[in-house]
Order: C-alpha cells, then sequence, then structure tokens
C-alpha cells in the first residue's frame, strides 16, 4: 500500500500522514517518533528562538535517521533567522504557516528541501503554488490552534481542483474513516495534528492531555476573531475571559497581553484553565493515549476495512 502515492515518494516516507507543526509540543521527540513509524514528523519552530531550533533539529538527527521537517510560522520575530537555521541543518522538508515563505522559496530549494505551505483558502494556495510550493496542506477550521473560515470538507476539494501539486487534507482527522474520507476529497495523504498531541512521546503535560480526554465534540471555542488570528482551544477560564473582553470591546493590546504565555502554562505548566489548551474539533473522538507507532498502524491498517464499509454502503 502507498508504493506509488505522489506524497510518499516527494518526501520519502512510508506513509502519507504528517504530524502537524505545533508551536511548544512538536518536539523532536514527537517529531523523530513520527518520522520512524513510517510518517513525517514536523518540529514547531513556533516563536523558538534559532539556536533553540537548531538544537531540536540536532537531536531529530540523532534520533531517526528518516526524512522529517520543520514548520516555520512567518509571523515570528526570528522567522529570518529560523530560515537560516533550516538552511544551515539541510533539513529536508519545511511546512509554513501565516504568511507567504515566497522570498525563502529559492535558497530551500537549492539545498533540496521541499516547501509545503499550510493554506487556508483556494486563492492562497494558488498564490503560493506559484511561488514554488511543492504541495500544500488544506487546513480546515476543524484543527486545533490557529484556523482559517473554511471546513476541511469544502476546502479540500476546492484547493485540489485549483492547483497541480499534491494536496494534503488537515483539520478534524484521527481515524482511518478520516483518511478515507480524504482520500476521497482527492487529497493525496493527511496531516494530524490533535491526534498526536495524544500520544506517549509528545510531552505535553498530563493536565493538557487529561482536559482533552474529558472533551465531548463541543468542548472548542474559537477565540481572537476581532484581532484576524482566530483560536481554536478547549473551553476554560481564560477562554470565558477572552470572549468577555472581546465582546466588550476590549482594544487588541488587552487580548494579547491576556493571552500571552497562555499555551506555555497549559502545555508545561499543566494550568488547563489559565491557559490555552489548543486542539481541534475531533476532541471527543481521542480517548487513548498510546505510542505514535500504534496511532499510525491503526489508522493504516484500518483502510481496507474501511473501504469495505463503504463498498457496503453503496450496495
Amino acid at each position: 500500500m502507498f508504493e506509488n502515492n505522489v506524497i510518499c515518494k516527494l518526501l520519502n516516507i512510508k506513509y502519507p500522514v504528517l504530524q502537524g507543526g505545533m508551536a511548544w509540543i512538536g518536539t523532536s521527540e514527537l517529531a523523530s517518533a513520527v518520522s520512524n513509524a513510517g510518517g513525517l514528523g514536523i518540529i514547531g519552530a513556533g516563536h523558538m528562538p534559532p539556536e533553540a531550533l537548531r538544537a531540536e533539529i540536532r537531536k531529530a538527527k540523532g534520533w531517526t535517521d528518516k526524512p522529517f521537517g520543520v514548520n516555520v510560522m512567518l509571523m515570528s520575530p526570528f522567522v529570518k533567522e529560523v530560515m537560516q537555521v533550516v538552511l544551515e541543518e539541510k533539513v529536508p522538508v519545511v511546512t509554513t504557516g501565516a504568511g507567504n515563505p515566497g522570498e525563502y522559496v529559492p535558497g530551500l530549494k537549492e539545498i533540496g528541501t521541499k516547501v509545503i505551505p499550510v493554506v487556508a483558502s483556494v486563492a492562497l494556495a494558488k498564490r503560493l503554488v506559484r511561488s514554488g510550493a511543492d504541495a500544500v496542506i488544506a487546513e480546515g477550521m476543524e484543527s486545533g490552534g490557529h484556523i482559517g473560515e473554511i471546513t476541511t470538507m469544502a476546502l479540500v476539494p476546492q484547493v485540489v481542483d485549483a492547483v497541480n501539486v499534491p494536496v494534503i487534507a488537515a483539520g478534524g482527522i484521527a481515524d482511518s474513516r478520516g483518511m478515507a474520507a480524504a482520500f476521497a476529497l482527492g487529497a493525496h495523504a493527511v496531516q494530524m495534528g490533535s491526534r498526536f498531541v495524544m500520544s506517549e512521546e509528545c510531552i505535553a503535560h498530563p493536565n493538557y492531555k487529561e482536559a482533552v480526554l474529558k472533551a465531548k465534540d463541543r468542548s472548542t471555542v474559537v477565540t481572537g476573531r476581532s484581532l484576524g488570528h482566530p483560536v481554536r482551544a478547549v473551553a476554560n477560564k481564560l477562554s470565558r475571559k477572552y470572549e468577555e473582553m472581546e465582546a466588550a470591546g476590549a482594544s487588541a493590546e488587552e487580548l494579547e497581553k491576556l493571552g500571552a504565555g497562555s499555551l506555555h502554562r497549559a502545555t508545561h505548566e499543566g494550568d488547563v484553565e489559565n491557559g490555552t489548551v489548543m486542539i481541534g474539533e475531533i476532541s471527543g473522538m481521542l480517548r487513548d493515549i498510546k505510542p505514535v507507532k500504534a496511532i499510525i498502524e491503526d489508522i493504516v491498517n484500518g483502510l481496507p476495512d474501511t473501504f469495505k464499509k463503504i463498498e457496503a454502503n453503496l450496495d
């Protein structure tokens, strides 16, 4: 299975499964585990200083001899220095978010790095393909963390129809059914973030994982729309305060101050009431914590039965 999959060939991986590049918890531990299990692990650079990223990349190189990637947030204050580190360390794959990586593409292509931006609209996908993207990740608003405004079901087929590069589906995918649905929509691979949060190798605080285990289908909320960069996370004391302030017309400065450091509070300190527990709408499906290898194998090995059920439903 997947011997002729275009993403597997492009990235030199066994399974068409990418791990989302999550800030603070998309570390070398998780990325190397995903790569060793046959997917593409991705270190989330977030707002990480360049030398901290270099250390993560070198740790990953020590733990896996398989390809892995780095997710670069183009709104990071360290973006230029981070891209320099990526070039110097010859990272095989770069995924990007929050902007256009066009100015960095020539340098990355020169060293053979594959460039795969995350997109939330057809217009952005077309623009980034013109800039030289090797593939695009079409991410629906079901995902955790920073989101767009279009659902995965609506976004993926429109992006597939609009571009001539492989498309990776993301947002709301946690099992074989989600992967099969992504293929049906025309995607060539899937990216999962939330499912990998609930892995043994993810360093997120136990309280963070426990908050996700307790979450239901309607447990997440979206805040930050007034700032222009909405975020999906589990509803808690912080999100309620944020919603109250947004409704009252609080300034961007006030809202930014409230949210500053909130993700780290949840991921590393375990404060899941005053921190931000970023997770997707599939939180209600995430009922266990297990090794990355088991997560990937369960999804891949479950595909044949999923396709059989689809055929049975057509009879």
